[in-house]
C-alpha cells in the first residue's frame, strides 16, 4: 500500500510538479491552502506526512503548521515544508514548532524524494517502538 502524502500550496505549478514527481511512489493529495488542508484533516484523514508551502493566502503555511503541531490528533505526523523565502533558515529557526525538513523553492526533486524517504522511515522507525 503506497504512503500517502497531502500537499499544500497554493501555486499550481508546483501542485503539478509535485503530483508528477510524486505519484509513481505516492498516494498524492493536493490543496491549495491551509484552511482545505486543515478541513480534510479534520474529516478523519491521516497522511504519513504534509509537504506544506510557508507562504499561502487565507491560512498561510505557518499558520498551518502550527495548528497541526498543537492539535493532540495530527501532531506526530512529519511536516516538510518548502519556501521561495529568501531568509527561510531564519524563518525556521525562529518557529515556536518544529518541521522534520525544509527545503527552499525551486527544490531539487531527488533531493526532495531523499528527504521524503527520510522522513517517512523515521517516523515509522519511532512509532514501531
Amino acid at each position: 500500500m503506497k504512503k500517502r502524502i497531502l500537499i499544500v500550496d497554493d501555486d499550481l505549478s508546483i501542485l503539478k510538479l509535485l503530483n508528477f514527481i510524486l505519484a509513481k511512489d505516492y498516494e498524492i493529495i493536493v490543496r491549495n491552502n491551509g484552511i482545505d488542508a486543515f478541513s480534510w484533516l479534520e474529516d478523519g484523514n491521516i497522511p504519513d506526512l504534509i509537504i506544506s508551502d510557508l507562504q499561502m493566502p487565507y491560512f498561510d503555511g505557518q499558520s498551518f503548521i502550527k495548528n497541526v503541531k498543537i492539535s493532540g490528533l495530527f501532531r506526530d505526523i512529519p511536516i516538510i515544508m518548502l519556501s521561495a523565502a529568501h531568509d527561510l533558515d531564519e524563518q525556521v529557526s525562529k518557529m515556536p514548532f518544529q518541521v522534520d525538513a525544509y527545503m527552499p523553492k525551486p527544490f531539487n526533486p531527488t533531493s526532495l524524494k531523499t528527504a521524503i524517504l527520510q522522513v517517512i522511515n523515521i517516523y515509522a522507525a519511532a512509532t514501531s517502538n
